[in-house]
């Protein structure tokens, strides 16, 4: 079986796909059959044929150069450009949660390493009807370790903490931060990598700047990260 991680992020829009995509193009360089996997993912574009594109493991693939196909990476893609839950609703194909972990197991049992990526923020439901699954549900049932996105710039440092003492409350394990948009002299970035480490306890474990290619965290360091 697989080792995995989980990636949440403070919110919507903060890079963690972009992120994911590093990572895995770093485990993929150093010789790892690794893989990606969602359980939802909304505001796709459609083919010409009709048929959704799933539009973060599209970005993935392609930044990270990994061999897997497209059809084992998320069980459930949206076009409404809403929550996984709104999404699912306007367009009547709600998760299920015997489905999205099957697709996991799928890939446990095929790849080394598995990055799994949330939707949104960590509150982010991926159905809220009669049925109720949030994100920490899949996180449990598979007692995955995770890393917490956030952008570097200004409001970071309550939407860190507040994530991370939340994630600390529900048992949730955060194993670090990744700062994305991150900008080396700027103070204003630099005190917030400062503060959010102070007051959470965690390290931030890399900086990405825009348009980097290259994660600045060695293959062994990141690997210690997956369980």
């Amino acid at each position: 079986m697989s080792k995995n991680l989980f990636i949440t992020g403070t919110g919507t829009d903060i890079g963690k796909t972009y992120v994911t995509g590093l990572i895995l193009k770093k485990l993929r360089e150093s010789g790892k059959n690794a893989a990606y996997y969602k359980a939802a993912m909304s505001g796709n574009t459609r083919r010409t044929d009709g048929s959704l594109i799933p539009g973060d493991a599209v970005q993935v693939k392609t930044m990270s150069g990994i061999r897997q196909p497209l059809e084992e990476m998320c069980p459930y893609v949206y076009e409404a450009p809403f929550s996984p839950h709104l999404a699912a609703r306007v367009e009547g194909t709600p998760p299920d949660m015997d489905t999205v972990l099957r697709g996991f197991d799928a890939a446990c049992g095929k790849y080394d390493y598995v990055t799994a990526e949330g939707s949104g923020g960590i509150l982010c439901p991926l159905r809220f009807d009669e049925k109720r699954i949030l994100l920490e549900d899949f996180i449990r049932a598979r007692s995955l370790s995770c890393l917490l996105v956030a952008d570097a710039g200004l409001g970071t440092i309550n939407a860190v903490v507040l994530t991370a003492e939340y994630m600390k409350a529900r048992n949730l394990p955060l194993k670090g931060i990744l700062f994305n948009q991150y900008e080396p002299g700027n103070i204003l970035h630099e005190d917030n990598l400062k503060m959010c480490e102070a007051l959470t306890g965690l390290k931030v474990l890399a900086c990405v700047k825009a348009g980097d290619t290259d994660l600045a965290v060695s293959a062994e360091q990141l690997e210690t990260l997956y369980m």
